[in-house]
């Protein structure tokens, strides 16, 4: 009892208690309320941000196709577009929800499948009611050398404007993070790439344009772990 008695009148445990209260005290004195919805508006910003850089390059550097009012009535053009902005809406939202610590199990990832599925249907429709002898043709397209390079391309802006809303918030899981940013942000841009690509082929499409975008989904994938990093 004597023993235990000089411990508490030494203070010892009382000064290990004090010390822990004054952390936790100069830790919380400089918190503020965060505003609602202040992560969603951090990475449309960063969205917002890479898009504008993106356009510019576009404008710039391939230019935008001059026969873009005809080729907004066809349907072809509203099913390569409407295909882009589904896969890039769905991804941005999975990217919003791995931007918070507290994000857990994400289930409804697969989701993120649906515009693809949904476009293949489309794919073998439309192969059903083309001659097998121009299936190739109708892959190939004019431009599959470079198609999906340009995807890549126009994707990194906004990938590093995504990048840059994540690294001010606090995502734990940094590489699946990366992916869908890079995701969000290789569909973004091949809505974009659009307004200037002349193919019409739902196969087209489904192979080249897809291939842009999962390129800069494992970039961003690469990146995750070592941009966002606490």
């Amino acid at each position: 009892m004597k023993s235990s008695d000089n411990v508490t009148n030494d203070g010892g445990p009382n000064r290990g208690e004090n010390a822990c209260d004054r952390l936790v005290a100069s830790l919380s004195a400089d918190l503020c309320a965060v505003p609602r919805h202040a992560a969603a508006r951090r990475i449309l910003t960063g969205l917002a941000l890479g898009m504008a850089m993106t356009i510019a390059l576009l404008m710039l550097g391939l230019g935008i196709r001059r026969d873009l009012g005809d080729a907004m009535q066809s349907s072809h053009f509203w099913m390569k577009t409407l295909y882009a902005a589904a896969l890039g809406a769905l991804a941005l939202i999975a990217t919003l929800r791995l931007a918070r610590p507290d994000c857990g199990p994400q289930r409804k990832l697969w989701l993120i499948a649906l515009p693809l599925g949904l476009l293949g249907a489309f794919a073998v429709l439309e192969m059903t009611r083309t001659p097998a002898s121009q299936w190739l043709a109708m892959w190939l397209g004019h431009s599959w050398k470079v198609c999906a390079a340009m995807v890549l391309a126009l994707a990194l802006p906004i990938l590093t404007g995504l990048l840059w809303a994540l690294k001010r918030l606090a995502p734990t899981r940094l590489r699946l993070a990366g992916g869908t940013a890079g995701l969000a942000a290789g569909a973004w841009a091949a809505c974009l790439y659009c307004l200037h690509c002349p193919e019409t082929s739902a196969l087209f499409v489904l192979t080249w344009y897809s291939l842009g975008i999962a390129l800069s989904a494992a970039l961003g994938a690469l990146l995750g772990p070592r941009v966002l990093r606490w």
